[in-house]
């Protein structure tokens, strides 16, 4: 009886033991990780290039002095509209010394002259008025007299020009400094009491105020020398600014710079377009912007999240893992597949699954590239 009951015991135990290693054979035979899957989308796809830059007018206008002087007083402020002719600034002439005392001599000299030839006139013409000279004679004399007529008039003007700035004192004076174009004051660089120097042949002389209409506007930007060869002339653009959120503005590319710029060792080229702005905003000079360009465009394509995408580190191709059976075995064969444009979030898939094929999705932490003889452990 004692033998029977041992027995019995010891085969219990042994049954024990049996199941105990199968439970944690099959235990440990399930995959430790748990992936989920998802299916192939039909989607649109947009490749864009982003170009960073600012916003300017497309024209503005310096308004420098045709005389040289002080900055007597400024009548306008910056960020005011203005008209072509309006009165923005008066310059107070200070006279160079030395061109003072050259005019005053020349006007003296021209006053002795006149005198000379006036004696000579008047006498010369009693005698024609006697018939004792030819009238060809009186009126040599009466030339020689006209022009030292003249020239005291003009010594005398210019004279004027340099002590006060003007022969007459009319509103468009060179001392009174105009608008020459409509639109909005951007920037006065003086003040009451700078020196200004005029703008002539040699020199550009000093800018007394810039002038832009704000209505007419452009982006002005840079893009790297790989996207460049894909932009075209009349290319859209939308336009986002920095100091203007949650709003864009359409655009239009109509200048590729033909020569790039090389910039912390990448080539960089100009591109310029035209900015639609409406009457609700106002766009001030030098705001910073980005411009979004459409490089490439795809409608109702078969795509895949681009982090599903694995590559294989030999040959760099990308390929992916489809689930194979039910989804509770984790079980995922490899697929090689052909991608198309990516707008960095999703990538078209040209071939390789089907749009009912289940995609592994791969755990952040794990490694995304992987070879073939990893790729066959992981199975």
């Amino acid at each position: 009886m004692n033998k029977i009951v041992k027995y019995i015991l010891l085969g219990v135990l042994v049954l024990g033991a049996l199941w105990a290693a199968a439970f944690f054979v099959k235990s440990n035979s399930k995959s430790a990780i748990t992936y989920e899957v998802k299916t192939p989308i039909t989607t649109s796809i947009e490749k864009k290039t982003v170009a960073t830059g600012k916003v300017i007018p497309e024209d503005e206008v310096e308004i420098k002095p045709q005389i040289s002087g002080i900055i007597d007083e400024i009548f306008l402020n910056e960020g005011v509209k203005v008209a072509a002719g309006d009165l923005i600034a008066k310059i107070k002439v200070v006279p160079n010394e030395q061109s003072l005392n050259q005019a005053r001599g020349r006007v003296r000299n021209a006053e002795i002259a006149l005198s000379n030839v006036k004696i000579e006139y008047d006498r010369n013409k009693t005698l024609f008025d006697k018939g004792v000279i030819s009238s060809q004679d009186y009126n040599t004399q009466k030339l020689r007299y006209d022009q030292a007529v003249l020239e005291l008039e003009n010594a005398r003007s210019d004279y004027q020009i340099i002590r006060v700035g003007s022969a007459g004192g009319s509103s468009l004076a060179n001392t009174n400094i105009r608008a020459t174009v409509s639109g909005t004051v951007l920037e006065i660089p003086v003040k009451k009491g700078d020196q200004v120097i005029q703008s002539n042949n040699f020199n550009e002389g000093t800018t007394i105020a810039t002038i832009a209409d704000l209505s007419v506007m452009i982006f002005e930007g840079k893009v790297d020398e790989g996207e460049v060869g894909k932009l075209e002339l009349g290319m859209p653009l939308e336009i986002s600014l920095g100091a203007i959120s949650d709003k864009t503005f359409d655009a239009k590319l109509r200048f590729i710079a033909p020569k790039g710029i090389e910039e912390a060792g990448a080539v960089q080229f100009k591109i310029e377009g035209d900015v639609t702005v409406e009457d609700d905003f106002l766009i001030r000079a030098g705001y910073s912007a980005n411009a979004s360009l459409v490089l490439e465009r795809k409608e109702d394509v078969m795509a895949i999240p681009e982090a599903l995408l694995q590559f294989d580190k030999t040959t760099d191709k990308p390929f992916v893992e489809i689930a194979v059976g039910p989804i509770e075995e984790q079980k995922f064969e490899r697929r090689d597949v052909e991608i198309g444009i990516s707008d960095g979030v999703n990538v078209e898939i040209l071939s390789g699954i089907n749009d009912d094929d289940r995609v592994k999705v791969w755990n952040k932490t794990e490694p995304i590239k992987i070879g073939k003889e990893e790729d066959e452990e992981t199975k």
